[in-house]
């Protein structure tokens, strides 16, 4: 039995005390500009907050700012039970803060291995509709309330774009898509500010018939060696389509340092995770999370979490899944 099967076997086991819910090369230096705020035009560095438009121009003597900050609907992602930085005590926060700790610790260079670029964090599952892209914006959302960590989330899930749409963004938007096949387009261009502190967005972009190829171009090699190796600090949290049900997935897995596999409680085989599994090659970092388990709390059931971790079915020495 491999290390995942494992770890899904005995969250399985647990399941009633946990789960966390439902192309021309081009330079990347603007990379740096979008994280920052560096003022490219001067070369001086500019406060990274998050003023609007207006307030910006009013300080700066009346000229504009280029930046939009995109107002994310708190309130609404709230009232569906997911991580907002204005209620960091509820139950789903301090889930993730479970969840998370063992990946900024890899990062950090605390895990028993390295691997090559480990603040590249795709989460995926094995089949759709088992809570991935869920998960995804909770993680995203979580680590940028940390203190010292910038995150940015990007939309890989390229078919479906759907983390967008939740976030209340526009799927028209140029992002990830138009990045790779438009050498004309900067980092800069389509990564989005957003109204949570260290927390940018890149969108899946159009739909292109392409896509897997795209990102399997060097293109788009080289833009994630650029986030991963120049900004370590930095974390880059991939929503990635089903491993089974998309090669795009596949594809992107392989740029990975880390992969949180999302597992359906009562819902996903072991079967459908042990074959998604097998389609990780290369040594990377790979976490289970059991999502929508239900747990009984002063006689109501609610929804708990989950959490396995071990290295990937290519390593020699297995570590032991939690």
């Amino acid at each position: 039995m491999s290390i995942i099967e494992k770890a899904v076997d005995k969250l399985g086991k647990e399941s009633q005390k946990g789960g966390a819910q439902e192309s021309g090369e081009k330079p990347l230096p603007s990379i740096e500009e979008s994280f920052t705020g560096t003022d490219v035009t001067g070369g001086m560095p500019v406060e990274d907050d998050h003023r609007t438009a207006q307030e910006s121009a009013e300080e700066s003597g009346g000229k504009s700012s280029n930046r939009e900050i995109i107002e994310l609907p708190l309130e609404k992602l709230a009232g569906i039970g997911m991580i907002t930085p204005d209620r960091p005590r509820s139950q789903i926060a301090e889930e993730f803060r479970i969840i998370k700790r063992p990946l900024l610790l890899n990062i950090n260079g605390e895990a028993a291995s390295m691997v090559d670029n480990i603040n590249l964090i795709m989460v995926t599952s094995a089949l759709s509709g088992e809570g991935k892209t869920f998960s995804a914006i909770n993680l995203a959302m979580s680590i940028a309330m940390e203190q010292d960590k910038t995150v940015l989330f990007v939309d890989a899930d390229v078919s479906k774009a759907t983390a967008a749409t939740l976030l209340g963004i526009s799927s028209k938007r140029e992002g990830l898509i138009d990045l790779l096949e438009n050498p004309e387009i900067e980092m800069r261009d389509v990564m989005l500010h957003t109204n949570v502190p260290n927390l940018r967005i890149l969108t899946a972009g159009r739909l292109h018939d392409r896509a897997t190829e795209l990102l399997a171009s060097e293109a788009m090699h080289r833009l994630m060696v650029e986030l991963s190796r120049r900004y370590p600090d930095r974390v880059i949290v991939f929503d990635s389509p089903p491993l089974l049900q998309s090669t795009e997935s596949v594809v992107l897995a392989n740029l990975m340092g880390q992969i949180v596999f999302v597992v359906a409680a009562e819902q996903t085989s072991q079967d459908a995770v042990a074959e998604a599994v097998h389609l990780l090659k290369g040594e990377k970092i790979i976490g289970t999370v059991l999502n929508k388990s239900r747990r009984k709390v002063t006689g109501r059931y609610g929804y708990g979490y989950g959490y396995g971790y071990g290295y990937g079915n290519s390593r020699v020495e297995p570590a032991e899944a939690l």
